[in-house]
């Protein structure tokens, strides 16, 4: 029994022949054959040189014609194209994996990270219809050699006019599919409510933190617990930034109580660019800014400068993002936090539009058993 990539009589890059004129010349494709129970595989490939001792197999195979090579000018083999689509989409971070098979090209992880995809760039890809890449949602964590996407010509003789235009789109949206790299973070945390500061309730947030921060090679500097007051919340979070974070991370004090003044401190801070509320649940009270860190060390320095000329250097001046945990964070296994970690430590400033676009996909469905990232929260 046997099957084989392509068996249209229409194929224009090809021509039939009987399988025993078939000798001297090349396979327009491979040719699989079936042993049930024993095996399943290529008997021939493609590009195969067809010699007499093949013709009793390729009967055996229930071969009496094959589709052999006639490509012109104007156009490409499926192979082919596949390399030159895959370089047309891939950017950093990735890479192809082995040869074509079947026409098709599989695209992987160069690295740990986050995949990110072009998804306009793409859509614009597939409206080619001759051409295809199918690709891992945008914003999932991959691991190096994972596979992220794979890509063919859909005919097995493709037209030179569409593998160019696909590169031309490849090449219009400085590349498709990239994986950035996560660097390890140094975080601070300041965790706040007076029921915790003052020993009423146990905290639950440094635990489920610590393991989100060591989960991606990261390590905390300093956890600091503070009531509700505006200047020690502030104070603690000046402290942390003097003592190398590049990362701070609040909890609590996030909602419209009152007492919750925790994003007011972060204001106070000199934060840039907050904004407060997202568009997920768990996580509609998220909060996001970045604050100055030579800012913050200057200033502390100036109010407190015989305790912090003891501590370290800030060594990467610029922004330091800083992540507001709302209350959700303590009991949901999954929350916006899971989302938007990563998409930072990548690089990526994330403000109102990327919180709003989370709508889409943003509700947990609160799975009895939680199988994130292997579900629909966040895609």
């Amino acid at each position: 029994m046997c099957n084989s990539s392509h068996e249209s009589h229409n194929n224009p890059g090809t021509k039939k022949l009987a399988v025993a004129e078939a000798v001297g010349t090349v396979l327009a494709h491979d040719i699989t054959e079936i042993r049930p129970g024993e095996f399943k595989g290529r008997a021939f490939r493609k590009g195969h040189v067809v010699r007499e001792e093949d013709v009793c197999h390729l009967q055996r195979l229930g071969k009496e014609n094959l589709f052999v090579l006639n490509i012109a000018e104007d156009e490409m083999h499926e192979d082919d194209a596949a390399y030159a689509l895959a370089h047309a989409l891939m950017g950093e971070g990735v890479k192809i994996k082995g040869e074509p098979k079947e026409g098709k090209i599989t695209i992987v992880a160069g690295t740990d990270g986050l995949l990110k995809i072009n998804k306009d760039a793409l859509f614009a890809f597939n409206m080619l219809g001759d051409v295809m890449c199918a690709t891992l949602h945008s914003n999932t964590m991959v691991k190096k050699g994972q596979t992220v996407a794979g890509t063919r010509a859909i005919p097995l003789i493709v037209k030179k006019e569409s593998v160019q235009a696909a590169v031309k789109i490849g090449g219009q949206a400085g590349k498709i599919i990239q994986v950035k790299a996560i660097r390890k973070p140094k975080a601070g945390v300041v965790i706040t409510g007076n029921e915790v500061y003052y020993g009423r309730i146990k905290d639950a947030f440094a635990p489920v933190i610590r393991s989100r921060i060591e989960a991606i090679g990261g390590e905390i500097v300093g956890t600091y617990y503070a009531p509700d007051d505006e200047s020690f919340i502030g104070a603690r979070l000046r402290e942390l930034i003097n003592a190398g974070a590049d990362l701070l991370i609040t909890t609590g004090g996030m909602s419209v109580d009152p007492d919750d003044i925790t994003r007011f401190a972060i204001r106070k801070l000199g934060a840039e660019d907050i904004t407060y509320g997202s568009a997920v649940l768990p996580g509609a009270m998220f909060l996001v800014a970045y604050v100055s860190a030579q800012a913050q060390k200057c200033a502390s320095a100036e109010s407190e400068s015989a305790r912090t000329s003891q501590l370290p250097n800030f060594q990467s001046p610029g922004l330091i993002p800083v992540l507001g945990i709302p209350a959700c964070g303590m009991y949901a296994k999954t929350t916006i936090f899971d989302l938007i970690l990563p998409r930072v430590l990548a690089g990526e400033k994330v403000g109102r539009k990327e919180l709003a676009e989370l709508g889409h996909g943003g509700l947990c469905m609160k799975c009895d058993i939680c199988n994130y990232p292997v579900c629909p929260f966040g895609k």
